[in-house]
């Protein structure tokens, strides 16, 4: 950590930060994404509130250094047409009901079905993620308070969840930056790249309206600069 500025490493078997454009088939982006990036810093430290309005800061990620040389593999998997009925589990951690299970091989009109899909994604992937801390108006005096409590989270290895690349079954593994790795000598247009799905200019939870966000991606030397939400580099949709 350097001032306001947070730094950790990351790094796993296989990612996959597909493509928005592309409907049937994943293939991922050569790099991690700003959103991939930022759900990592959440999944390690956030402070989850039932109101959005309680909300005390966000992350703010400002660079993305590629460690290892970008490598592609072709996986094919087994996908449920359907999706989880969330007011099924919560009624069922409510203790109300039980969960409705997603039938990938059913019978009558219970068939859901799977589909085979293919994937394009990474393997062997090593990031270097640099973020800040945002606070909301109101929370600027918790700062020093919320750097100490992350430090403490990542020394010892804690997170809300397992951190992944892009898909959950893709495990992202994390720690402090262990060496000056140099970031790999790669300097390519990757044309425009998914910023966000969220509105970051204000607090958000699982039931916040979709707001996609993109910009002009370029890898410089293994590094990738991300602007502010705030930029006008940042291509937002138009307010009706």
């Amino acid at each position: 950590m350097n001032g306001s500025t947070y730094v950790i490493e990351v790094w796993g078997d296989f990612a996959c930060f597909t493509r928005p454009e592309l409907k049937v088939e994943r293939f991922s982006y050569p790099v991690i994404t700003p959103s991939a990036s930022r759900g990592i810093f959440d999944a390690i430290y956030c402070k989850p509130n039932k109101y959005p309005s309680q909300a005390e800061f966000r992350w703010q990620i400002t660079k993305i250094e590629v460690l290892n040389p970008i490598s592609y593999i072709a996986l094919r998997r087994n996908e449920v047409k359907d999706s989880v009925n969330v007011n099924s589990v919560l009624r069922w951690m409510a203790g109300v009901g039980n969960p409705e299970p997603i039938w990938a091989d059913g019978v009558g009109t219970d068939k859901k079905g799977r589909t085979q899909r293919q994937t394009m994604a990474l393997r062997n992937v090593r990031y270097r993620l640099h973020a800040e801390i945002r606070p909301w108006s109101g929370h600027e005096g918790k700062l020093p308070a919320l750097t100490a409590q992350f430090k403490r989270r990542m020394d010892c290895g804690k997170c809300f969840y397992q951190p992944y690349f892009g898909c959950r079954e893709f495990p992202a593994y994390f720690s402090f930056p262990q060496s000056d790795t140099t970031p790999i000598p790669v300097t390519q247009d990757l044309g425009w790249m998914l910023y966000d799905v969220f509105d970051l200019s204000k607090p958000n939870d699982n039931y916040s309206s979709p707001f996609i966000s993109v910009f002009k991606a370029e890898l410089c030397d293994g590094v990738l600069m991300v602007p502010d939400f705030s930029s006008a580099d940042v291509l937002k949709p138009r307010e009706e």
